[in-house]
């Protein structure tokens, strides 16, 4: 399968999304999956990965905006410099969601 990528997974991907799917409290609904368009009848698409992006749910009439954010793991990562990163990425998000930024 093509997505979610082996840049957002890992590798081998199988045991990545194993391990994923065991240390993730929940599903990540369209981050890092698909995004984008296609026309069957053209035999064409344009598809990106969902990476800072928002999607909405809905509950009871309450509604919810999720985002997800993350870091490129490697062997020579420091897990510190990471989470700063990912903490960077999460504010600003929030921030364009408070309406702070675009």
């Amino acid at each position: 399968a093509s997505f979610p990528p082996g840049s957002v997974t890992g590798a081998p991907k199988y045991t990545a999304l194993q391990v994923i799917s065991e240390l993730e409290a929940g599903s990540r609904g369209p981050y890092c999956g698909a995004i984008g368009w296609v026309d069957a009848d053209a035999g064409t698409a344009q598809l990106a990965v969902a990476i800072r992006t928002f999607w909405k749910t809905e509950q009871d009439g309450n509604a919810m905006l999720h985002f997800g954010t993350g870091a490129g793991i490697t062997w020579g990562s420091d897990a510190a410099a990471e989470w700063d990163e990912s903490v960077l990425k999460a504010e600003h998000l929030i921030s364009v969601a408070a309406g702070e930024r675009s």
